[in-house]
């Protein structure tokens, strides 16, 4: 779409390119590091979660509504992917990423991206705290180099971390040392330098430490620096009740987090102007596209990530060129940086991971629940320990419930006169609660105010005095 690319080239200078570079090249250190995490996560050959970024990242800037939204592997992805390659290795993988993508440019064309964008803020936010507390119980055997009973560990988050306790006395100290050194680390810089790539100022921390003191833990390995070969496979009749409906959830999730995210990432550049309809149904679109084309590599699927996208506006990325930039430094870390990646340890990634999900556990909205409205509340836990105690399928099923069991409960009040639950009795509205960029999507709090929270209820009011 040539005329995209107007704005970009018109009056672009050094400035503007050096700034392009910089919140491409920054992107793309933060984005290494996780990458190789959450497809090691997913169980599928690390590389794969930056092949997802470089080979999405033109089709995004070509097809895609914001020019400096950067795509990537996201842990929203990774329960329906890890469950593909458990049942059926890297293949399954390709086959529910190819679907999920196939799903995703159907809502384009159906023009319903601007119905999936209208998913309560406070199931998404708490879809993602809870894929934080599953990031962070699923790596503490990796962190503990703990073995597992002869069935395997158990797939329900929740039980998976009483049996991690009850194996804690078998932990090896090494593998905890490094990875606690990557989470400290990066928190340290995390809080020094909000702009710098702190998860890979923690890996490198580890990998000096453990060579110092002589450390021999299991490390990634060789990278093979050849183009991934495509992903053969074939469909077995099973597929249809196994693979489609994990393809359906995967879109959908990942289809409100790259919508939600674009949000974020426009308001962030000082773009107060409203979401329009048309623009959800074109990125979802340009991501379906994206996605075709990495799940044939069996790349697990490319979405919107907060973190990469504002560290690249925070650096003077301006335009797609800041995303050709991120793309082409991460494909230079992988040729000229093999050797170097080879030397990660195992806990060292499972740190990174840890970290990513510790972030994601939305602290400030669980301080400020009582805050909230009832209802929003309510969506907001159910759906984050549902994630941990069922799937995550279920788990927006279940927030989701909440609004559409309010609305038929208005709606029966206004008939009858009747006096709605306490749960749902409420004349507050919602706000939006601190996505997982930490950015307000409804402009700056008022002052003593709280991002994520309503507005306190008027002192006396029949709901704050609970009757």
């Amino acid at each position: 779409m040539p005329w995209r690319w107007r704005g970009s080239i018109r009056g672009y200078g050094w400035g503007a390119f050096g700034g392009d570079a910089a919140g491409g090249l920054v992107a793309a250190l933060i984005a290494l590091p996780y990458g190789l995490a959450l497809a090691s996560l997913m169980g599928l050959p690390p590389i794969l979660g930056v092949v997802t970024s470089i080979v999405a990242s033109p089709i995004c800037v070509l097809f895609g509504r914001n020019p400096v939204l950067i795509g990537g592997v996201s842990a929203v992805t990774v329960p329906f992917i890890a469950v593909a390659v458990a049942q059926q290795g890297v293949a399954g993988a390709a086959k529910v990423c190819i679907s999920a993508a196939i799903v995703m440019m159907g809502f384009c064309v159906l023009r319903l991206g601007r119905y999936v964008s209208q998913v309560p803020q406070p199931v998404v936010v708490g879809f993602s705290c809870g894929i934080g507390g599953m990031m962070v119980i699923s790596q503490l055997p990796a962190m503990f180099a703990l073995r597992p009973a002869k069935g395997g560990w158990d797939p329900r988050m929740l039980v998976q971390f009483f049996q991690v306790v009850g194996k804690i006395g078998n932990a090896q100290l090494i593998p905890a040392v490094l990875a606690l050194l990557v989470i400290g680390m990066a928190t340290w810089v995390a809080f020094l330098t909000p702009r710098g790539p702190a998860p890979l100022c923690g890996v490198i921390v580890a990998i000096v430490v453990a060579k110092v003191f002589g450390w021999h833990e299991k490390e990634i390995g060789a990278i093979p620096l050849q183009i991934p070969a495509f992903v053969g496979f074939r469909w077995a009749p099973s597929d249809f009740w196994s693979v489609l409906p994990q393809a359906f959830g995967l879109a959908f999730v990942s289809s409100v987090n790259l919508l939600i995210t674009s949000r974020v990432v426009t308001h962030f550049r000082g773009r107060h102007e409203h979401f329009k309809k048309h623009d959800a149904d074109m990125e979802l679109g340009a991501y379906g596209i994206a996605n075709l084309l990495a799940g044939s590599f069996g790349a697990p699927t490319c979405v919107g990530i907060p973190a990469r996208s504002i560290a690249n506006v925070q650096c003077g990325g301006t335009t797609r060129i800041s995303n050709l930039m991120h793309a082409g430094f991460l494909l230079g870390f992988l040729v000229l940086g093999a050797r170097f990646i080879a030397q990660v340890p195992i806990a060292a990634l499972a740190g990174v991971t840890a970290y990513t999900g510790a972030r994601l556990l939305e602290w400030s909205t669980w301080r400020r629940l009582s805050h909230m409205r009832r209802v929003d509340a309510a969506a907001f836990i159910s759906t984050a320990l549902a994630v941990l105690v069922v799937n995550a399928v279920a788990a927006v099923a279940i927030g989701c419930s909440f609004y559409l069991l309010r609305s038929a409960v208005n709606r029966l009040s206004a008939a009858t006169g009747w006096r709605p639950p306490y749960l749902f009795r409420s004349s507050q509205v919602w706000t939006t609660l601190t996505p997982p960029a930490a950015v307000v999507l409804s402009g700056p709090p008022r002052r003593g105010a709280v991002a994520g929270s309503d507005p306190p209820e008027p002192v006396g009011s029949q709901d704050s005095r609970g009757k």
